[in-house]
């Protein structure tokens, strides 16, 4: 490396210097509340250097734009140069959502050694799934060695027990060399709790617009413009110097922000320009409870212009389907009718009440203007698993056949489908709220505050892993040894056929509202799903059923047990228990 310009936005410091290394170095003011080290006194560096800032004489503290911490966020920062990397990814044009299969993982549990590297040499079994998008759980710098990676204080930084950013970087060019993409989960609706120096900056934070996990980001106050310029950047970062493809965005109704242009419509709009220039597709992802379209209703229809939302409504309305648990906010979705609705509306509260919110909730779609594929669904996801008293995946509660049927409702549904990691095999291991805080009492605390926050859900306190112990991430890492099980890898060899469906069935990959059918009998619990002319017929009752089919030929078929189909019938099929057929 050659000169290294040093600089830091401190609007209200008197005083700023640099540490590097053991030397102590006076940074200059600017008019704009940026500090910096005059050229003259800037130091030619040529290898890594670790360095900090002392804000009128605290500190020192790492670089808010760090990109390695080494040795944790309450240390100095390192110096990463990005561009030593040698990208092999040319021939990579990117990918589109629409029609795409996204794979959610998170790299402490994914692997044993829980690394970028480990995850790598998994990219095989992700393709012969049909994986198009991995999307990576947070993974920003955090106090403490292990978590989910919500609590992260550092965001331009790669945690380090990952392997770092260059881990990161080789990550995503095997990821491409594969023709899959890479969608990062970013949080920028609050920071964690314990290593966020933000506050001896600036005015990073607004204590008067807090969310549930912590203070949120001034985005409309007094000297907001550079902290909305802290959150743009670093989005670009990802999808500019790591070469990322999306970003799925964290609890974005969280997002505090009275501007006339919403923080979001900005992020589009910028993200779109960089698109531009690349010359490949950048996706935007909102995760958001609110059920509003205008997330995803386009600038020039007056709205926010994200690509694509989660919409929970269909997890909800397929678990309450397979398991009949109808407690907290499934209650709403115990009707059959329920998971009908959402396959041909999107949401299934649309303007509904909602007895959980205690009031009414959502807005409807536009099914008339608005692609199926921008919504995002999954019969499980890190939220739906992790956020259960145990974290008990489907597999606790579900023989293989539902698990299909699970599977067939959304790689076949009208959404973009988005998989969980391991529940292509069912994996049995659960997935388990876990953190490594090294203060006892925030640890204590967190703990408590999740009991707190679920006690709708009826948990029992006693049964609650503790988060702290580490045991409870060893029990949540994925057992991949399990698939070459009977019945393991039966409901895998299924997944796969369902991949190979999806790329040979344009039906199934149709982004038409007005081509989506569902017919349903609560009584005899069964379900007829049409897309164009491809036909998902399911049985979700315990015994066998009767099915109007219509003709077609089966190209697909599972049961728990013996042949889904037992009997033909002048346009109906006899279909065994806990089956799923499909008909082209």
């Amino acid at each position: 490396m050659n000169e290294q310009k040093f600089e830091v936005w401190a609007p209200d410091a008197q005083t700023m210097h640099l540490m590097l290394g053991t030397r102590r170095l006076e940074l200059a003011a600017r008019d704009d509340g940026w500090w910096e080290l005059p050229a003259s006194a800037r130091p030619a560096v040529h290898s890594e250097f670790d360095y900090g800032f002392i804000v009128d004489g605290r500190g020192p503290y790492a670089d808010p734009r760090s990109r390695r911490q080494p040795a944790g966020v309450h240390a100095l920062s390192r110096s990463f140069d990005v561009s030593a990397h040698i990208w092999q990814d040319a021939s990579w044009t990117g990918r589109q959502l629409a029609g795409a299969v996204i794979y959610e993982l998170h790299l402490g549990t994914f692997t044993p050694e829980g690394t970028l590297e480990a995850a790598a040499t998994r990219l095989d079994h992700l393709q012969s799934i049909g994986v198009d998008f991995v999307e990576l759980l947070p993974v920003n710098a955090f106090n403490g060695t292990h978590n989910w990676g919500y609590d992260g204080v550092l965001w331009y930084a790669v945690h380090e027990g990952y392997g770092g950013p260059a881990a990161y970087q080789t990550f995503v060019d095997s990821c491409h060399q594969r023709g899959i993409g890479v969608i990062q989960d970013v949080v920028y609706n609050h920071l964690g709790p314990s290593g966020n120096y933000l506050r001896q900056f600036g005015p990073y934070l607004s204590e008067a617009a807090g969310n549930t996990w912590g203070s949120s980001l001034n985005l409309d106050g007094p000297h907001s413009d550079p902290v909305r310029r802290y959150i743009l950047d670093n989005a670009l970062m990802w999808l500019g110097d790591y070469h990322v493809d999306g970003l799925r965005l964290d609890a974005v109704h969280a997002l505090r922000d009275s501007s006339a242009t919403h923080l979001l419509e900005q992020l589009a709009v910028e993200v779109a320009a960089l698109s531009a220039k690349t010359g490949r597709p950048l996706t935007l992802i909102a995760e958001s409870d609110l059920n509003d379209p205008r997330l995803i209703t386009s600038r020039e229809a007056n709205g926010y212009g994200i690509d694509a939302q989660w919409s929970d409504d269909f997890h909800h309305a397929v678990h309450v389907a397979l398991t009949g648990e109808t407690s907290g906010y499934y209650a709403d979705f115990e009707p059959l009718d329920a998971l009908a609705k959402v396959l041909t509306h999107g949401f299934f509260h649309d303007g509904t009440y909602s007895s959980f919110r205690e009031r009414t909730h959502g807005r409807r779609i536009d099914r008339e203007r608005t692609p199926t594929w921008r919504l995002v669904v999954a019969s499980q996801n890190h939220d739906q698993i992790g956020n259960r008293a145990v974290g008990d995946r489907l597999s606790a509660q579900l023989d293989v056949g539902q698990l299909a049927i699970a599977a067939a409702l959304t790689l076949l549904g009208p959404y973009t489908p988005m998989l969980f990691m391991g529940e292509e095999w069912g994996a049995t291991t659960p997935w388990q709220f876990f953190t490594s805080h090294p203060e006892p009492e925030l640890g204590t605390a967190t703990a408590t505050g999740r009991i707190s926050e679920f006690a709708r859900m009826g948990w029992d306190p006693p049964i609650v892993p503790d988060p702290q112990d580490p045991v409870t991430l060893e029990r949540s890492k994925l057992n991949w040894s399990e698939q070459v099980e009977p019945e393991h890898a039966r409901l895998l060899e299924f997944y796969r056929a369902l991949a190979v469906l999806r790329r040979t069935h344009p039906d199934v990959t149709d982004p038409r509202f007005d081509q989506i059918a569902v017919e349903c009998d609560a009584a005899e619990g069964w379900l007829r799903l049409h897309r164009g002319r491809t036909k998902i017929l399911i049985n979700l009752g315990e015994r066998s059923v009767r099915i109007p089919a219509g003709g077609g030929e089966i190209v697909l078929a599972f049961a728990t047990a013996g042949d889904a189909v037992q009997g033909r019938l002048p346009n109906a099929l006899q279909l065994a228990p806990h089956s799923v057929v499909v008909l082209a």
